[in-house]
């Protein structure tokens, strides 16, 4: 076997299930769970149509792995109206199997274990694909310090310079998960700067984009990059997704653009991996790309959400209205520390509520590493606000009575 693999830590759905193992669940409530960021609106008529109708042709034969033009041009046209970009279609835009599959593989494409000490760094807290690509691709990982007082923003200025001689690439996520923070122009000005300089790869992850709450969209890699005279995207690469903006995670279904020399790399890498997208899928992506007002719709809702959700928990947890995605990332109250043996503050968060109230959130730690001898994640959890608004503020009244009765 692999060693490697026995290098890879459990996923923090796994350690949840653990966690909550001996735990009963309040019988005097319904369960309500805001522990998974898995998209629950309505899928968009049209795309399911499409996905239907494709279905006759679109099983009969093998698909390209460069996917069809009609989609990488449906790509293209999306980056052009959502953020004034122009690629070609043919050579800087790859369809992908959704963005996750994609941002490990892309990281086997990048990463030279060859050479001593390779590294690959990214934000702490973070998505858990980050880490495993690393361990995976043979590189060490190196987790960046974030900073709780601009909303846990990595602090890329506190990366020793012998990390980053020895890092080949990095992963920023914009909007963050689980923060939901966005990175201005000047952050991505240092980094393009710190890339030129030590030669690694940016993998921007911006599957969250299209959710957000602030009346400029979040800026996105290649629009930093071309506001900055960057117009090759050198050794920049984005990742974005149908799941989210579309409200369609079964469908698997995302896109990759950026620097044309990795875009011509990871296709060879595609190639062998067996990345082909369906024929029919495309199809369906093709008119999910197209169409705005699906996304407008969807962005609407979970603004309403948050408006509603939002301030009744600001009453009782440290949280605030983020600046995109759909996650609250919301400090518990102190009396959880040391509440129960072996737990951390925001286990025992998790665990009582459970118990209690019968709602599911999961714990910041799980999101996070320690380094450097903290856990930024501890003492928060994360709440993904994707179930209906009915059940959203439901849960929320929820906490608010458990934190009430525990302050």
């Amino acid at each position: 076997m692999n060693p490697l693999l026995s290098r890879l830590q459990p996923y923090p759905f796994e350690r949840l299930r653990r966690l909550f193992a001996d735990v009963t669940p309040s019988p005097a409530h319904r369960a309500i769970s805001l522990g998974i960021g898995e998209p629950k609106h309505a899928t968009p008529q049209m795309l399911k149509d499409a996905l239907a109708a494709s279905l006759d042709t679109g099983l009969t034969g093998y698909p390209a792995t460069a996917g069809e033009p009609g989609l990488r041009e449906a790509c293209a046209g999306w980056l052009q109206r959502r953020y004034g970009v122009s690629v070609h279609p043919g050579t800087q835009v790859l369809p992908v199997n959704g963005s996750r599959e994609a941002l490990f593989a892309f990281a086997q494409t990048v990463l030279d274990p060859s050479k001593p000490g390779a590294t690959l760094a990214f934000p702490n807290p973070f998505y858990q694909i980050y880490e495993g690509a690393a361990l995976l691709g043979g590189a060490e990982p190196y987790y960046v310090p974030s900073v709780p007082a601009r909303n846990f923003a990595a602090d890329w200025a506190s990366v020793p310079e012998a990390v980053w001689q020895r890092t080949q690439m990095i992963y920023v996520c914009s909007p963050g998960n689980p923060t939901g923070a966005v990175m201005p122009l000047s952050e991505w000005e240092t980094l393009f700067a710190l890339s030129d300089r030590y030669g690694f790869v940016i993998a921007s992850d911006e599957c969250y984009s299209e959710i957000y709450f602030r009346d400029e969209p979040p800026l996105g890699g290649l629009e930093a990059a071309v506001r900055l005279g960057r117009h090759d995207f050198r050794n920049l690469v984005m990742f974005t997704s149908l799941s989210k903006r579309s409200n369609v995670p079964g469908l698997r279904s995302g896109f990759v653009a950026g620097d044309a020399a990795l875009i011509k790399a990871f296709l060879l890498y595609r190639t062998y991996h067996g990345g082909a997208m369906s024929p029919a899928v495309q199809a369906a992506s093709v008119a999910a790309w197209g169409d705005e007002a699906h996304v407008i719709d969807n962005r609407r809702q979970y603004r309403e959400k948050f408006a509603a959700v939002t301030p009744l928990l600001a009453e009782v947890l440290d949280v605030a209205l983020p600046d995109a995605a759909f996650y609250l990332w919301a400090g518990v109250p102190a009396g959880f520390a040391g509440r129960l043996p072996g737990l951390s503050a925001d286990e025992a968060f998790a665990s009582e509520l459970l118990a209690q109230y019968n709602v599911t959130v999961l714990p910041g730690s799980y999101l996070a590493r320690e380094a450097g001898g903290t856990n930024p994640g501890a003492g928060r959890v994360r709440m993904a606000l994707v179930a209906e608004p009915a059940e959203c503020l439901e849960a929320a009244h929820r906490i608010v009575d458990f934190c009430r009765a525990h302050a």
